[in-house]
């Protein structure tokens, strides 16, 4: 039987298969290699809607249920929490049952093929210093591609993968950096027999949807009334605004269960004490429109704007309030993702000491994943690996290639 290669990613997913010749990357979408790893549940009824298709329902204003970064609640106890979406009753994992079992049906319908075996990649660890969490997480999507119709099912460490697709045979001591959208993954390897031979890998929960929520509490979330004050029920002073709410609005997988008439009565009340009411008013109208995501992709597109050389980005919060903006200069960009700066630092030289390797001996770093496009990654490796040449691979197909590759050799994953 055939195995799929599969990334299921935070981000995006792909899906690929290997042949005598290479690998064959099966499009899950019209003309692409890799898909949002997005669904949408219209509020009528109706077909679950993946990828491009879930962010075009959406942005056209559909009624229903959108949902990214599934892959982050892996482990955690909101996984198997029943909520109502779309009239009936799932859990997270009911979704991302659907979803793999969506891009089973697509890769079947593509090649032809009965695909009931999986090998995934998975990040080194979903959950920072946590064993138990990272156990359950592995055991939960398990479940999920069981649930799909998998039969069986092994895992490869993602940084472990994108080693494989990347590396040059004779090129000596190699880092990878796997930056993607929830987690930073490390790989240390060395040319051995013309293959990569993994010294040590090391991984942290970090990753670009992280990125989003740091430029987006910045940035947006104060013109929503973030860092404001409010007037006191009873006596006199001042109290600050509740700083949990925004960081759930500015977190992708926590965006639609704020959406409900708790919180839109807790908006209300903040409005009613705010110091500044308009402003304030702003957060109110973002849940009962349910403009989170909206709001989410600005911030995303401000984030890369940002990255560029040619200039600052800028969030477009026109849905909220016509006119609405926020700027993102480098620098600001820059002093917001700080603590995530000296984060993946850490974590890189981390593996360096796995490995018992020396940073001065590392000929190349090899950068994947979306997120591993970010100016700062590229300047933190520089400082961190002098003497090394740093490139970027395939940044959003070199995980799911290197699976591929390793699904010819059952004994390269587990």
């Amino acid at each position: 039987m055939h195995r799929l290669a599969i990334d299921f990613g935070t981000s995006n997913s792909a899906v690929a298969l290997p042949y005598p010749g290479g690998i064959y990357r099966i499009p899950l979408e019209q003309g692409a290699d890799t898909l949002p790893t997005a669904v949408f549940f219209p509020a009528e009824g109706g077909p679950m809607r993946i990828g491009a298709a879930a962010a075009e329902a959406l942005i056209a204003g559909d009624e229903g249920r959108y949902m990214r970064a599934l892959k982050s609640v892996l482990g955690l106890p909101l996984l198997h929490e029943s909520r109502l979406i779309a009239g009936r009753r799932r859990t997270l994992a009911d979704v991302i049952t659907a979803f793999l079992t969506e891009i089973r049906d697509r890769a079947e319908t593509a090649t032809g093929l009965r695909l009931r075996r999986a090998l995934s990649g998975r990040p080194v660890h979903f959950h920072t210093a946590d064993p138990a969490k990272d156990a359950q997480a592995e055991a939960d999507l398990r479940a999920c591609y069981h649930a799909a119709g998998f039969e069986e099912v092994a895992f490869l460490a993602e940084p472990e993968a994108a080693a494989l697709a990347s590396h040059r045979p004779g090129a000596g001591l190699g880092l990878i950096v796997d930056i993607g959208g929830g987690t930073s993954d490390f790989s240390v390897f060395r040319s051995r027999d013309g293959q990569p031979e993994i010294m040590a890998s090391h991984g942290i929960r970090l990753g670009g949807t992280d990125f989003d929520q740091a430029v987006s509490l910045a940035h947006a979330m104060p013109l929503l009334g973030l860092e404001g004050q409010l007037r006191r029920q009873m006596g006199a002073g001042l109290l600050p605004v509740p700083r949990a709410p925004y960081v759930d609005l500015a977190t992708w997988a926590k965006i639609p269960f704020l959406y409900t008439p708790e919180t839109r009565r807790m908006a209300a009340d903040l409005v009613r004490m705010a110091v500044e009411p308009a402003v304030m008013a702003r957060f109110r109208d973002v849940l009962e429109r349910e403009l989170g995501h909206g709001l989410a992709f600005a911030v995303e597109r401000g984030k890369i704007a940002a990255n560029r050389d040619d200039g600052p980005g800028r969030i477009d919060m026109a849905e909220i309030e016509p006119g609405l903006f926020a700027l993102v200069t480098p620098d600001s960009l820059d002093a917001a993702l700080a603590r995530h700066r000296s984060a993946l630092r850490a974590a890189a030289a981390e593996t360096l000491v796995l490995a018992g390797a020396d940073p001065a001996a590392v000929g190349e770093v090899i950068l994947v994943g979306g997120s591993s496009l970010m100016r700062l990654v590229r300047q933190e490796m520089q400082v961190l690996f002098p003497a090394a040449t740093i490139r970027t691979a395939e940044a959003f197909t070199a995980v799911v290639d290197g699976l591929a590759l390793a699904a010819r050799e059952p004994g390269l994953a587990s």
